[in-house]
């Protein structure tokens, strides 16, 4: 099954998806460093409050994270990605950390601005 690939820049915090990653040493580059690949649930932090949960119900697939969605720390956004879809839902504090995808097997992605990367497999 297909993964979300995502590097980032150490110095200035900048994020990208990676559709074809570099195939020679150099690397993608940002402020002239080596952006670092971002590896899910690699955070030391709060698991149960990072996690993608979620409910199947008839087609639908229903996503919430207990999160904060403070100024200073909450979910930029939760994603959904398999072999045919790749869909995400963007957030911004003091939005609730929920949304609904269609029902489909594959990985769920939660990003946190402090915290990094969370993945959960549906089933």
């Amino acid at each position: 099954m297909r993964e979300l690939k995502l590097k980032k820049c150490l110095s200035c915090g900048a994020l990208v998806k990676v559709i074809d990653d570099c195939h020679c040493k150099c690397g993608i580059m940002c402020c002239d460093d080596k952006m670092e690949e971002v590896i899910p649930n690699s955070v030391d932090a709060s698991f149960e409050k990072h996690m993608p949960l979620y409910n199947v119900s008839d087609d639908a697939t229903y996503v919430r994270v207990n999160h904060v969605m403070e100024p200073e720390h909450y979910i930029e956004w939760i994603a959904f990605v398999n072999d045919e879809v790749e869909e995400i839902h963007y957030f911004k504090p003091g939005d609730v950390a929920e949304v609904t995808f269609n029902y489909d097997k594959g990985t769920l992605y939660a990003y946190c601005n402090n915290h990094g990367l969370w993945k959960t497999e549906i089933k």
